[in-house]
């Protein structure tokens, strides 16, 4: 993932869904979707039909966990042959890894895994309508057509069940000028399951966005201290499914 640079292409439904503002884009993610921002405060989410964590399912979840914690609005969602779109509202905020953060590391990270904390303790499990289980996962790989390694199919044991964010990777999170964190995005694998497997992607995310060193500060932010098994466990998952 990274930001496109200004002289992208926009793409024709993009401009007309803007309907006249100015658009900036901010995010390109591996799969060629592209985020743009207007000057009239909204975001506008493009990209190719995605089978695995497609904008309409977000869309549902954002809904649902805007009750309790803080998510952009939803607009408009939609989709055609190919391609789909999400049109939120912008908060007052920043990615976790916006250059704005980029001499203060710790700063973001601790934030993060704050963050993290926050929205498991906020979400309920018993009115949560969806899950992100061990075996949804693998189940919802192999309709997709990938199978996950067998010695992966039985989890740990459960530390504690919550409603997991399902892409708990730092830019997903959303900090104020101040570092503080104040919002979510990308919920669209939003589910019940262990809250490591949300801990493992997050920790392991601050390698890619920010370089080694940074996993167990994340944790203890979080609160908890390091399992090592079911961190090797779920980031495993992550890169099977």
């Amino acid at each position: 993932m990274s930001i496109p640079d200004l002289s992208i292409d926009v793409p024709a439904r993009v401009r007309e869904l803007a309907r006249g503002a100015a658009l900036t884009p901010v995010w390109r993610n591996g799969l060629g979707g592209l985020t743009f921002r207007t000057d009239d405060r909204r975001y506008i989410k493009w990209g190719p039909l995605d089978d695995e964590a497609n904008m309409r399912d977000e869309a549902e979840r954002m809904r649902w966990a805007h009750q309790w914690i803080t998510v952009p609005e939803v607009l408009e969602q939609g989709q055609d042959a190919a391609h789909e779109w999400l049109v939120t509202v912008a908060l007052d905020a920043r990615s976790a890894v916006d250059p704005r953060w980029a001499d203060e590391p710790e700063l973001a990270v601790r934030a993060v895994g704050q963050a993290l904390r926050t929205l498991h303790d906020a979400l309920p499990v018993a009115e949560c309508p969806w899950e992100w289980s061990t075996a949804w996962r693998i189940a919802n790989a192999a309709e997709r057509g990938t199978r996950v390694p067998d010695e992966l199919h039985e989890a740990p044991p459960t530390d504690r069940l919550v409603v997991c964010h399902g892409d708990a990777c730092m830019p997903n999170t959303l900090l104020d000028d101040d570092g503080r964190p104040v919002g979510f995005v990308d919920l669209a694998a939003l589910g019940v399951a262990d809250r490591w497997a949300d801990i493992a992607v997050a920790s392991m995310s601050t390698l890619w966005n920010f370089g080694p060193g940074w996993e167990d500060t994340l944790i203890a932010a979080y609160g908890i201290e390091p399992d090592r098994e079911r961190l090797e466990y779920y980031r495993r998952l992550w890169n099977e499914t």
